[in-house]
């Protein structure tokens, strides 16, 4: 599976906004399941958000319900995570990932062995830092 491509992340202060995008191969983004995903030192990666992309169906992890938006671009085979009022919290290198073999999202995919054994094709991350 062609890993997915991530781009947008940088520096911002708390308070800020940032957009980051996925780009996948459209037979990894059709009718599949992509998710953001983030991982800090020491950490295992966490479920953000993620999106169901043939029904635009969306969960968020609740630490950033409210914060963050997830949404797909079906022409650009794109999947985009708009983060607004980023706190120090939020920093960590962002992952898109997407699962194998498709399907629906479901809440459940926030678990971590469900993060482990469904999501595929990771793409190389990108760094955010958000400073205080």
């Amino acid at each position: 599976q062609v890993p997915l491509v991530e781009s947008g992340g940088g520096s911002v202060q708390a308070g800020g906004s940032l957009t980051l995008s996925c780009s996948a191969a459209r037979v990894t983004y059709s009718s599949n399941c992509i998710g953001w995903f983030r991982q800090v030192p020491g950490k295992e990666r966490e479920g953000v958000a993620i999106i169901s992309t043939s029904v635009g169906a969306t969960y968020y992890s609740s630490s950033v319900k409210g914060r963050f938006t997830i949404s797909g671009d079906s022409a650009k085979n794109t999947v985009f995570l708009q983060m607004n009022r980023l706190k120090s919290e939020d920093t960590g290198t962002y992952y898109c990932a997407a699962k194998r073999p498709r399907g629906l999202c479901a809440a459940e995919d926030f678990i971590q062995a469900r993060i482990r054994d469904l999501f595929n094709a990771w793409g190389q991350g990108t760094q955010v830092t958000i400073s205080s």
